[in-house]
């Protein structure tokens, strides 16, 4: 069976043109932008799990090194606690850790936020202690 030229214009497939779909893309970038803002804390909560997460193994190092040595460490090797590599370095971290202060009785360690979530120029900072409750110090 031969296909004629004309046969093949009696089966016409219906597409959009470059203009609809521009339009569309246009209307969901819009979109967007009024939603982004409404969802920024969220985004943010989202981003401070990391340091919480952290920080509680952090604690839990420091009371495992505490009941065998009756002291907190200010050392994270000796806690066997690796820091992870931020973003900044290759990694995917977005908090740097330290211990802050550390003796026979108490400890500290702090999370700094190393990049400004929601562009206000205010950087994140949480810390948790021997008690094991992490604490926003300044919120972002």
């Amino acid at each position: 069976m031969k296909l004629s030229k004309n046969s093949f214009s009696k089966h016409k497939v219906k597409a959009f043109n470059l203009q609809e779909i521009l339009i569309v893309l246009a209307i969901i970038g819009i979109l967007l932008l009024i939603a982004l803002p409404n969802l920024m804390p969220y985004i943010n909560k989202a981003k401070a799990v990391e340091a919480q997460t952290q920080l509680k193994a952090i604690h839990s190092m420091q009371t495992q090194y505490r009941y065998l040595y009756s002291r907190y460490s200010n050392d994270f090797n000796e806690i066997d606690f690796e820091v992870p590599l931020t973003t900044n370095k290759g990694g995917t971290a977005r908090y740097s850790y330290e211990i802050t202060a550390a003796d026979n009785g108490t400890f500290k360690a702090r999370a700094e936020a190393i990049e400004d979530f929601d562009g206000d120029g205010i950087m994140n900072v949480w810390e948790i202690d021997e008690k094991g409750n992490p604490k926003e110090i300044v919120k972002d």
